[in-house]
């Protein structure tokens, strides 16, 4: 709640989902799911080596550094590591109904995060 009525709310008042209208965007804001510790062909889409012909390279990354120029990996290297389990937020998701009795609302889109997540609704920012 911001703006114009942003007097009227107190701290700890609850707001409802009837702030909101069918056919308006919202920005949707959570925690994605997390898939643990992954390699570079699931976390980073690297196509992997040749699996026949005595290829002893399958699912590894390949070189990571240069020569002996920079003589270091240089930051930000797409690497295998945690996947997931990070904020995300989806903009402009359409809302689709709004049913203030039992405080649903319905939108279109992917919306970070698991089944009973916690998120964060606001109104698009880039619409």
């Amino acid at each position: 709640v911001a703006g114009e009525n942003i007097e009227e709310v107190n701290v700890g008042d609850e707001v409802l989902c009837d702030i909101f209208e069918a056919g308006e965007f919202v920005d949707v804001a959570g925690t994605s799911k997390g898939k643990g510790f992954q390699g570079v062909i699931k976390r980073w889409g690297f196509a992997g080596g040749r699996s026949s012909h005595g290829s002893q390279f399958h699912r590894r990354p390949g070189a990571i550094g240069a020569s002996a120029d920079p003589a270091r990996v240089f930051k930000g290297k797409k690497m295998a590591g945690q996947m997931g389990n990070e904020a995300v937020t989806v903009q402009n998701l359409q809302i689709v109904e709004v049913r203030p009795e039992q405080n649903l609302l319905l939108v279109r889109g992917a919306v970070p995060g698991a089944k009973n997540d916690v998120v964060l609704i606001r109104r698009a920012i880039k619409k």
